[in-house]
């Protein structure tokens, strides 16, 4: 499957069906397993449907897991990315900057997490014509 997104994407359809059956809709593997499908889809050129994908996963995340679990602060990250990749480079910087707050409070100044957030607030903030601030 290297270099293959719409097999992988499929691959993640078949895995996730599968992982709804065995786990549940609200199991964390089915949940990283969405996110996964979500990826590949925006692999495949459908940037809107990945962003669109994340948005849900992430409702869930939040349901299932809380907002300051690291999966949820992964799934708003993921969002912000596929959402400047749909065209929004305004509202992935945006989103960037209210993750990295959050990344912030709890996972502090030197977390690599943190650190990344800050290199893809800046990039989106060039990206949507703003002059970086992190």
């Amino acid at each position: 499957m290297a270099g293959d997104a719409a097999g992988a994407a499929t691959a993640f359809e078949e895995l996730l069906a599968d992982q709804v059956r065995v786990q549940g809709e609200d199991h964390p593997h089915t949940l990283t397993a969405r996110g996964h499908l979500a990826y590949w889809r925006g692999e495949t050129g459908d940037a809107a449907g990945a962003a669109a994908a994340h948005e849900e996963l992430l409702a869930d995340r939040v349901r299932v897991q809380g907002s300051d679990h690291p999966d949820t602060l992964i799934a708003r990250n993921n969002l912000a990315y596929w959402r400047g990749k749909a065209g929004d480079a305004s509202g992935a910087a945006t989103a960037y900057e209210q993750l990295l707050a959050d990344r912030l409070r709890v996972l502090g100044e030197d977390h690599p997490d943190t650190l990344t957030t800050r290199n893809n607030l800046a990039y989106w903030q060039g990206k949507a014509g703003e002059t970086p601030q992190v």
